[in-house]
C-alpha cells in the first residue's frame, strides 16, 4: 500500500531535485496535496490504491462548495495526477484515475476594453509611410466593424462597397457589417498606395511588402508595434480591437442583439460571455424599460 504522506513527501524531493521546481512552486503542491488528503482520510482512504474517480469528484463537489475558484481546483487536480503519474512511472501504482476527472471549466476572461483617451491616441497617428498607412487602414477597419482576425485577413479589394463590408465568418457564414466613415477614409488611403506593393492579381485588400496576403501574424505583430508608437502603455491585440468594439457600441446603445449581428455570433449567449456593460448602464436600461421600476 502506497501511503499518501509518505508518498507526498518523496514527491516534493523528486520535483526539488529531479525536476528542479523552485521552491515556490513545491509549496504550491504541498498545500494542494495536504488539504487533499485530509479530505480523503476522512471518507477513509489513507493510500493512493484508495482513490477512485468517484472519491475524487467528491473532493471537488466538497472544495466548491466550499467556495474555491474554478482555478485553484485546476490546480489541485493537476497536482494530485502529478503525483500519481510519478508513482505509476516508479512503477508503485498501475492507475492515475485523477487523469479522468475534468477539472472544472475556467471562466472565460474577458481583454481589457480600450477607454475612450486610447482609442484616439491609437488612431491620432498621420504618417505618411506606406505600411503604416496599411497598419491604420486595418486597425480601423476591425474597430469599425468588430471584426475577427482571420476575416480581417481575408477581405478582398472588392468586399467593401458602399459604406459596407463583406466578411466570411466561423462556419464560412457571410454576413455585411457597416462600415464607419473613418474606416472608409483610412482604406481610400492605403488603396493609394498599395499599388506599391501589388504584384497584380492579388485580391486581397491588405497586403505585404512582398505583395501577398497579409499574414496573421504580421497583423498581431504590426497591430503591437502600432500600439506602442501609439503610446499606448497596455498591449494591443486583434481580439482586445473587437472586443473594444462590442464593449463601446454596447455601452452606447444597450443592444444587446444588434452586437450580436455585427459579431456574426450564432448564439446570443456568446455574445454575454463576449461583451459586458457597466452597473450603471444596466440600472439605466433597467429603468428606462421596466413600467414598475422607476426609481428616484
Amino acid at each position: 500500500m502506497v501511503a499518501f504522506a509518505e508518498a507526498q513527501r518523496r514527491f516534493y524531493r523528486h520535483l526539488e531535485a529531479e525536476r528542479q521546481r523552485s521552491a515556490h512552486t513545491v509549496d504550491g503542491y504541498r498545500r494542494q496535496l495536504e488539504n487533499q488528503a485530509t479530505f480523503f482520510e476522512r471518507q477513509g482512504a489513507n493510500s493512493l490504491e484508495q482513490l477512485t474517480e468517484s472519491l475524487i469528484r467528491q473532493w471537488l463537489a466538497f472544495e466548491t462548495r466550499r467556495g474555491q475558484s474554478p482555478r485553484s481546483l485546476a490546480q489541485g487536480l493537476s497536482a494530485l495526477r502529478s503525483l500519481f503519474n510519478y508513482l505509476v512511472h516508479l512503477g508503485e501504482l498501475t492507475d492515475n484515475p485523477a487523469s479522468r476527472v475534468k477539472p472544472p471549466k475556467q471562466p472565460k476572461r474577458l481583454p481589457k476594453a480600450l477607454d475612450l483617451d486610447e482609442t484616439e491616441r491609437l488612431f491620432s497617428d498621420s504618417s505618411q509611410e506606406p505600411l503604416l498607412i496599411r497598419d491604420k487602414a486595418m486597425l480601423e477597419l476591425m474597430y469599425s466593424c468588430g471584426l475577427r482576425l482571420s476575416e480581417l485577413v481575408g477581405v478582398d479589394v472588392d468586399d467593401i462597397h458602399g459604406g459596407e463590408v463583406r466578411v466570411t465568418g466561423k462556419g464560412s457564414k457571410e454576413r455585411i457589417v457597416p462600415v464607419g466613415s473613418k474606416a472608409i477614409s483610412a482604406i481610400d488611403a492605403w488603396r493609394k498606395v498599395r499599388g506599391q506593393f501589388s504584384r497584380g492579381g492579388e485580391r486581397a485588400l491588405f497586403i505585404s511588402s512582398r505583395g501577398s496576403r497579409v499574414s496573421v501574424r504580421t497583423v498581431q505583430q504590426r497591430f503591437g508595434q502600432y500600439a506602442k508608437k501609439a503610446g499606448l502603455d497596455s498591449h494591443l491585440n486583434p481580439h482586445k480591437l473587437r472586443h473594444s468594439f462590442a464593449t463601446h457600441v454596447l455601452s452606447s446603445s444597450g443592444d444587446l442583439r444588434a452586437v450580436q449581428e455585427l459579431l456574426g455570433h450564432s448564439q446570443l449567449a456568446t455574445t454575454q460571455v463576449y461583451t459586458h456593460l457597466d452597473m450603471e448602464r444596466l440600472a439605466e436600461v433597467y429603468d428606462a424599460a421596466h413600467p414598475r421600476a422607476k426609481r428616484k
